[in-house]
């Protein structure tokens, strides 16, 4: 029998390539920012309506949740969860295709229009074998994944694990770093904790030829940017991997001005949840402390952001091992520790979760660009092999 399903996945996927790929090509014209996603959601919603798969939208603002069950399933029986994000990035698009954001500002940068097409793909892959798969399957698209506090953390409270229970989740991203037609796992430990620093820097402006008349926030803030990196050098076990970046720097003088104010931002990320709640309140501490030694003051804000993200050995060995088997061990990759983040991380520390890589770069037709850039673009042909293997998951 299973190997009758791996036959029907296979086929089906090819099947649904140039649907999956409409999907794609629509959501990607038509793209929208993190919690406002209404017009997508109505798009997913038509979509699981026409595969007569039963769902419930405006779950954690703007998400949707669809449940495929067999006939040999129950209600209240526990449960596959299959996620999709749904929402992209404020980034002008620089690409000059058929299939170009047709909103200004507005792209899929880093693949949320990949995932849910594929999602899609797959409620009707799985519609068709659901009285020949052991678990009712819940379908998750989720809102709001770019910009904190993270889709995920609503579509918990709403109950996206229970009624009924969610024993695991499986989700994919893409992967510009990995060629098309393999994929990537890790198991344990894989993706970074990330929080967001805001700092203001009071201080008191001047003349740049009186400066001892003035108390220079410019010099207080590249002072801070450079001692608080000790947090990470000297304060945190080395085996501990920790990321402390400011990205941002604002101080609107002039040639001959110093300002009275700095804006600084940045961000935190770690694989500790322990160091993290430590380091946190290290950077407050110090940012403070240095500010008020050189006679200004400091205004920290630190916005909680996700957590790391932890794959289920177990889960993720089994799927890993069934993709080797579909797509062969040439196209299956072992994964190193990223310090980027993902909120999926929420789920992983409230249920067993494999998160996967999807391979989507191919150098001959010039789709090289990472993710969060405005010439990001895949090869289609990804789209057929994260059906099959995000398929692969529920049999």
């Amino acid at each position: 029998m299973k190997n009758n399903l791996e036959e029907f996945i296979k086929s089906k996927s090819l099947e649904l390539f140039e649907k999956v790929k409409g999907y794609r090509e629509y959501m990607h014209q038509h793209p929208e920012l993190s919690f406002q996603e209404e017009k997508t959601m109505e798009f997913v919603a038509n979509a699981l309506t026409k595969l007569n798969i039963p769902f419930k939208k405006g779950i954690g603002g703007t998400g949707v949740v669809g449940f495929i069950k067999g006939k040999h399933h129950s209600d209240q029986m526990e449960c596959i969860g299959l996620r999709a994000d749904l929402d992209a990035l404020p980034i002008q698009e620089e690409n000059e295709v058929s299939y170009k954001s047709q909103v200004a500002g507005v792209m899929h940068a880093c693949g949320h229009d990949v995932h849910t097409s594929i999602l899609l793909g797959v409620a009707e892959i799985i519609n068709e074998i659901k009285d020949e798969i052991p678990f009712p399957v819940k379908l998750i698209f989720q809102p709001g994944e770019e910009k904190n506090p993270g889709g995920a953390t609503y579509m918990i409270r709403d109950g996206v694990l229970e009624n009924p229970v969610v024993k695991e989740l499986y989700a994919l991203h893409v992967f510009p770093d990995m060629s098309v037609g393999k994929v990537g796992f890790r198991e344990g430990i894989y993706m970074a904790s990330s929080d967001e620093v805001y700092v203001t820097i009071n201080g008191k402006g001047g003349h740049g030829a009186t400066p001892n008349k003035a108390i220079d926030p410019i010099l207080i803030g590249a002072t801070i940017v450079t001692s608080i990196q000790q947090i990470v050098s000297r304060r945190c076990d080395p085996i501990i991997p920790s990321v402390l970046t400011f990205g941002h720097f604002e101080g609107l003088g002039e040639t001959n001005v110093i300002p009275s104010k700095v804006l600084l931002k940045g961000t935190f990320r770690t694989l500790n949840e322990e160091w993290r709640e430590e380091a946190l309140t290290l950077i407050k501490n110090q940012i403070e402390l240095i500010a008020q030694s050189m006679g200004g003051t400091a205004d920290v804000s630190i916005s909680r952001g996700y957590p790391y993200l932890e794959n289920n050995p177990k889960i993720t060995l089994q799927l890993s091992q069934k993709a080797k088997n579909f797509l062969g061990e040439e196209n299956v990759e072992d994964l190193p520790i990223r310090m980027t983040s993902e909120d999926f991380a929420f789920y992983s520390q409230e249920k067993p979760v494999c998160f996967f890589r999807l391979g989507v770069r191919n150098e001959e037709k010039g789709i090289v660009h990472g993710v969060h850039n405005g010439r990001f673009d895949i090869d289609s042909n990804a789209l057929v092999i994260g059906m099959q293997v995000m398929s692969l998951s529920v049999i």
